[in-house]
């Protein structure tokens, strides 16, 4: 068997048991409608939807400041995308969530398309009969066309797990804008299950099949040169965001999970203008390099290590900077993301003892802390040690 293929078996295997349990140059840009969404599909199932879905929603954001979100289509002329090259251009989609003035924008933005939660359920629930409906109006606190906050904010940038559409850090995004942060929530089309584009058009997921032999490391690095990308068309002369004067250029951060855990090393091992990053449990293929990352600081946050995983033993032998090891408790690989959420709502008995508002409100209290530290400059001696209030975290000290 292949380097290449035992990686890609071994990120398979991980992916199925997280997935099949808790659900378990030249570039040009447009700005999108928010409120856009894919063809309706039977008027039987939105009445499902409506009853079902009612009082579905994330966690309400935990700062001071409401929440607005736009849509970027990002389009880089000079990349052939690296899964369909007949594609044409690399295409990305992004979610842009900020401080937002009180009592402007328009509705609630919405969760996902129909067709990404189509094509979700179909790709990682293929025996739930609940309607995608039901997991596209979920719903959110971000509202469409609000007015962003005074000011000049930290960007950072979020990378979802393999498969997984960039809706599911969602509840994440939004919490973090509240507190404070620009955040660009990245969709890497083709390694997900869907992701829709401003014309309606739907593209699947062209790698998460077993059979092709695509080393996981390649996704990692390709998505840094996303990353790289979406910073250039940020934070460059010519902004592709029509609020780019919030952001900080100097204060960039990036998380991500599982796969865009191992996307956040790659990144910052290519791109200087990443300060501080965080992996949340995701297996490093794309390693820390063995001279570090030039003393930035760096988060390690996942679920016990239930399978031997030597890349976090060794990133963590090189990482050279401000660094920490957290293990939540009672985690598994989705808990740090929406995806116990969907699962519910999928139908889908949960695999572990952590409740996906106890996971979702660590993921948050832990990654702020770390970029309130290492971006804003506020000491936070949450990363110093156990926290009484939080019982299932355990910290690992260099």
């Amino acid at each position: 068997m292949t380097r290449s293929r035992r990686l890609a078996t071994a990120a398979t295997a991980v992916l199925a048991l997280t997935l099949t349990l808790p659900l378990a140059g030249a570039a040009s840009a447009t700005t999108v409608n928010s409120s856009a969404s894919a063809s309706a599909t039977a008027s039987v199932s939105a009445s499902v939807s409506a009853s079902v879905s009612a009082s579905a929603q994330l966690p309400r954001p935990t700062g001071p400041y409401p929440v607005g979100r736009d849509t970027l289509h990002l389009v880089d002329a000079d990349r052939p995308d690296p899964w369909v090259p007949a594609a044409g251009a690399r295409q990305l989609m992004v979610s842009m969530y900020y401080p937002a003035r009180p009592g402007t924008g328009g509705p609630t933005a919405p969760y996902m398309t129909t067709e990404e939660a189509r094509l979700l359920l179909e790709l990682r629930a293929p025996d739930a009969t609940v309607p995608p409906e039901v997991i596209s109006g979920v719903r959110t606190w971000a509202h469409t066309d609000a007015r962003p906050l005074g000011g000049r904010f930290p960007l950072l940038v979020l990378s979802p797990g393999f498969t997984f559409p960039r809706a599911t850090l969602t509840g994440l995004a939004e919490d973090l804008a509240s507190r404070g942060y620009v955040v660009a929530l990245v969709d890497h089309p083709y390694e997900n299950a869907g992701t829709t584009l401003p014309d309606g058009t739907t593209l699947p997921c062209a790698i998460c099949d077993e059979s092709p032999e695509v080393d996981p490391r390649d996704i990692a690095e390709s998505r840094a040169v996303d990353v790289s990308f979406v910073l250039d068309r940020l934070t460059g002369r010519h902004p592709a965001w029509r609020y780019a004067r919030t952001i900080d250029p100097r204060r960039i951060g990036m998380a991500g999970h599982s796969i865009g855990g191992a996307a956040a090393v790659a990144t910052m091992a290519a791109d200087a203008r990443v300060r501080a990053g965080a992996n949340m449990d995701g297996t490093m293929f794309s390693p820390v390099p063995e001279t570090g990352l030039d003393g930035r600081p760096f988060l390690m946050f996942g679920a016990e290590r239930g399978i031997v995983d030597e890349t976090w033993d060794q990133g963590w032998a090189r990482l050279d900077g401000w660094k920490r090891w957290m293990t939540v408790e009672g985690a598994n690989h989705g808990s740090f993301t929406d995806v116990p959420l969907i699962a519910e709502l999928a139908g889908i008995p949960s695999p572990t003892p952590l409740p996906f508002e106890r996971g979702e409100a660590l993921t948050r209290a832990y990654l702020a802390a770390f970029f309130d530290q290492q971006l804003k400059g506020i000491a936070q001696p949450l990363l110093d040690g156990p926290s009484p209030d939080n019982p299932e975290v355990s910290v690992r000290l260099p």
